[in-house]
């Protein structure tokens, strides 16, 4: 797609978003455009990479592109997390074989093939005899046989070739670390400094992770719980309920969990945030042969075809994006495999496998009453009218057929819906009365190429006007053809 052929007012036809990780292969206003062009609609910045002047950099791309094609554009911010490490060696790297005995212990001193610093106290304090520990994500797996207040004395099962830094995982206790280090804190204020729209928290193991981020975003930015430990499962509703969405980050949970172990969980955490009305992200290894190869594997576009008939709100890219040699052609390439899925027949009703069922409220119950009425009378599209977001919300839960246009005066909300599925999300002057409200609604549906003349609008609204959370009007429009020609005019 060229640069003349993406159009402010033109949204997207596929309901699932994309979101598409930024760095060293896509770091130009000219290649962030072209990820935009071939189908992206969110973008992350990894904290874990780069510093700060190199992700400022960014934002400010991404933002100079959303000025120029005058749509909302949304940021994520992904926090690194309490990322545990072994220690140094002697000689950079050391060969543990199968069956030996190893040690781990807090001397700072080098490590060799019998031993190696590990510079976490928590860690010894929390395991037992029987715990794993699994280095290098899961390539060489020990068993701890006995525990004292300096050593952990373990055996390993699955040897090989350990080295300097590697990662460190202890997947069956709850370990007493923070979510948030040091780094984490300067990163997350430079990011809300940035005004990012999300905050994305790594390696949450109970929703006390999630409140204390909640408290120091201080609302500045909408937070996002990765799952990737399966501490983070046992409790998955109480960190769904302080979350604003969740990510099936299935890297670490891969590492911590057998390989068939994940495909369920992946399920199960899916239709918890789709029940919950909570956006869910699927991530992780999605197209990883394009790093290095212009198609993915057949394997892998089942794999983003499965997220998306499960119903995710946001499918991403990694170092697909990020670093691999063909970024545009990776967000391409899930741009095709998501709008094939979404265009089987059958996609609608495996999509409604998961049953959401809405609350006893009067905003639940007319978002549940619009996706009824536009499927019964064929509407074209639903326009919600929202200040914060919430209505947009509960009506992407219902997963309708037909596009979801949402008006709101904040840029805030605006650029939060980008992880929404099905939302198009346009900032414009509020309303302060009911005619004042269809006709928006049917100028907005002409300017945006989401309806025609004689198709039907179902418009959702709360009065009084501009007052959140207060959705309490669903009314049915007809567009005239005169409507069209005024419009045109």
């Amino acid at each position: 797609m060229s640069a003349a052929t993406i159009s402010p007012f033109v949204p997207r036809s596929r309901k699932v978003r994309i979101l598409a990780t930024l760095g060293p292969a896509s770091d130009t206003p000219e290649m962030i455009r072209a990820l935009a062009e071939a189908g992206a609609d969110a973008f992350r910045i990894n904290m874990s990479h780069g510093s700060h002047a190199d992700h400022a950099r960014r934002i400010e791309m991404i933002r100079g592109l959303e000025k120029e094609l005058e749509r909302p554009t949304t940021i994520l911010a992904d926090l690194q997390g309490p990322k545990l490490r072994v220690g140094r060696f002697a000689e950079g790297s050391a060969v543990v074989e199968t069956g030996a005995r190893f040690t781990f212990d807090r001397d700072t001193a080098p490590g060799d093939a019998t031993r190696a610093p590990l510079p976490h106290g928590e860690i010894f304090d929390a395991v037992e005899a029987g715990t794993r520990l699994l280095v290098d994500d899961g390539k060489l797996v020990f068993r701890v046989l006995e525990v004292t207040p300096d050593r952990i004395e373990a055996v390993a099962e699955v040897g090989g070739t350990i080295s300097n830094n590697k990662g460190l995982n202890v997947p069956d206790v709850v370990l007493p670390l923070a979510a948030l280090t040091e780094k984490d804190r300067a990163d997350l204020a430079f990011a809300l400094e940035q005004g990012v729209d999300w905050v994305a928290l790594s390696f949450v193991q109970r929703p006390e992770d999630v409140a204390e981020a909640r408290r120091l975003i201080g609302g500045k930015a909408a937070l996002l719980a990765k799952i990737e430990k399966p501490a983070a499962v046992e409790r998955l509703e109480g960190i769904l309920e302080l979350a604003d969405a969740v990510m099936v980050a299935r890297g670490d949970l891969g590492v911590e969990l057998p390989p068939e172990g994940v495909p369920p969980l992946q399920k199960q955490i899916v239709e918890s945030a789709r029940r919950m009305g909570r956006p869910v992200v699927v991530a992780t290894q999605m197209l990883e042969s394009m790093i290095t190869s212009p198609s993915p594997t057949r394997a892998e576009v089942s794999d983003v075809a499965t997220a998306v008939y499960d119903g995710a709100d946001a499918i991403m890219l990694s170092a697909e994006s990020a670093s691999g040699q063909f970024p545009r052609e990776a967000v391409a390439m899930m741009n095709r495999i998501a709008t094939s899925a979404e265009n089987d027949p059958s996609h609608y009703a495996r999509v409604h496998f998961t049953e959401t069922l809405p609350d006893a409220t009067t905003n639940d119950a007319i978002a549940r009453a619009a996706s009824e009425i536009v499927r019964t009378v064929g509407g074209s599209a639903i326009v919600c009218f929202t200040t914060s977001g919430s209505t947009a919300r509960r009506v992407a839960r219902e997963r309708p057929t037909v596009p979801l246009l949402v008006l709101t005066p904040s840029p805030k909300t605006a650029r939060r819906l980008g992880l929404l599925w099905g939302a198009h999300a346009v900032r414009t002057r509020d309303v302060n009365s009911f005619e004042e409200m269809v006709g928006k609604a049917k100028r907005m549906a002409l300017r945006h190429g989401i309806a025609r003349a004689g198709d039907r609008l179902v418009v959702t609204a709360g009065v009084p006007f501009g007052t959140p959370g207060s959705t309490n009007v669903l009314h049915v429009v007809r567009l005239a053809g005169d409507e069209l020609d005024r419009h045109a005019g």
